[in-house]
């Protein structure tokens, strides 16, 4: 592979993260370079290596999906190179992004996550971001894995729902 084409699809990646201003998933970014057939999966996964390495991106992972996001050094990086991304190109990932927003947000603003703790209990997460910072974020102690995997299910479709739910109640006299 040219170490140039390498380097492209580094500073598309880049650029993808600085356009939304928030984190992506690999897996969203990795849909739209294939999508638009730039290169194979496993030169993505080596580009978000790279990039993670120099720490251009941070990679948080939860519950299998890895959320990616643009760092200080990354924006810098990106600067100074953003003129060899084509104009094509540029317009092929804000419209991506455009077309994927809701979807994006709801993949990276809506998390949850389990773990087990030392005596055999699990603990399930569930996080609602703005961008950086956490809106929300409950932790449940639950006695089985099988819930604690039910209620990161359903987490998305129920925290806001439980928001308003909590807001009402905490502000109620």
């Amino acid at each position: 592979m040219a170490q140039e084409a390498f380097t492209l699809y580094k500073l598309i990646i880049l650029y993808m993260l600085e356009q939304t201003g928030t984190a992506l998933t690999n897996a969203q970014i990795s849909d739209f370079i294939l999508e638009k057939e730039y290169t194979n999966y496993f030169t993505i996964q080596s580009a978000i290596t790279d990039l993670e390495k120099n720490n251009f991106i941070t990679v948080e992972t939860i519950r299998n999906s890895s959320h990616i996001r643009i760092t200080k050094e990354g924006s810098e990086v990106l600067g100074y190179c953003v003129q060899d991304i084509s104009s094509a190109i540029k317009d092929e990932v804000n419209e991506y992004l455009k077309k994927n927003r809701a979807t994006n947000l709801e993949a990276t603003m809506v998390v949850s996550d389990y773990y087990q703790l030392e005596n055999n209990e699990y603990v399930a997460r569930g996080i609602v971001k703005d961008g950086t910072s956490n809106v929300m974020e409950i932790n449940l102690n639950v006695a089985t894995e099988e819930e604690a995997v039910q209620i990161c299910d359903r987490w998305k479709d129920k925290s806001q729902e439980i928001y308003a739910y909590l807001i009402q109640q905490l502000l109620a006299e």
